[in-house]
């Protein structure tokens, strides 16, 4: 429960960008949109949009907006078939990368996400070719306001959690996959500020890039995966380097 969590630094990087919360917000609607299609906006009778509005609330998404999503998805006419699909590769400088999509169109997807590893330094994989060096996980990530860590501590496994790592400025909870949204709800019952809360991929080893050129293709390649449509997640293993605090 000691020790330096790349995890947290790669993740408030990656949502660093101003539209973050309504990008994840939309995110997540498109989900919840197409499961309401396959299983019905009954929460009681579809267990995976149980789980879905969970993860809505634990991301702070307001619960008008859920209702008005699933009210939406309930009577929408639109018969497109959206399915997940996930693609793997290595991105400037060999930076294992993940990509899972929702899409309507294989191919009009595959072809983007293809174009932009090769525009931006990598090359896009075939299926298995990095995900080795992941293990899924929950990953939930709480403000830290000066946490006594005996309670923390207490907290979290009373919330279900099986890991947590206190750093300077949060604290970073983990729990099975299954269970990230509810240990998350659980957690922010109690009183504590949750940041994010995600069934990710986490990498077992980290790449490190020196080199200023591979730097700016990896950040360019994973802005432009964030403003697809169809990307839902992207996961890699780049030990983002710190940015300078502004004065």
């Amino acid at each position: 429960m000691s020790g330096h969590s790349k995890w947290n630094n790669i993740k408030r990087k990656k949502e660093a960008a101003d539209g973050a919360k309504a990008k994840i917000f939309t995110r997540i609607g498109r989900e919840i949109t197409v499961c309401v299609k396959e299983g019905g906006s009954d929460p009681a009778s579809n267990s995976k949009l149980r789980d879905l509005i969970s993860k809505a609330k634990a991301n702070n998404v307001p619960n008008d907006n859920i209702e008005r999503v699933i009210k939406k998805a309930a009577g929408d006419t639109d018969k497109n078939s959206y399915e997940t699909m996930v693609y793997e590769g290595y991105g400037a400088g060999g930076v294992a990368v993940i990509v899972e999509c929702l899409t309507d169109n294989k191919n009009r997807t595959a072809g983007n996400v293809r174009h932009y590893f090769d525009k931006f330094g990598g090359n896009m994989g075939t299926t298995g070719c990095v995900s080795f060096m992941f293990t899924r996980k929950g990953v939930i990530v709480l403000e830290n306001n000066g946490c006594d860590e005996d309670k923390l501590m207490e907290d979290c496994f009373d919330a279900g959690a099986t890991d947590f790592n206190i750093e300077d400025d949060s604290v970073e909870v983990t729990a099975e996959p299954n269970d990230v949204f509810k240990v998350a709800e659980a957690l922010k019952a109690m009183g504590y500020s949750v940041v994010s809360a995600e069934d990710a991929m986490v990498p077992s080893t980290y790449t490190t890039l020196s080199d200023p050129d591979q730097i700016r293709y990896m950040n360019l390649l994973l802005d432009t995966l964030d403003d697809d449509d169809d990307v839902q997640e992207v996961f890699h293993n780049w030990d983002m380097p710190e940015e300078p605090e502004e004065d």
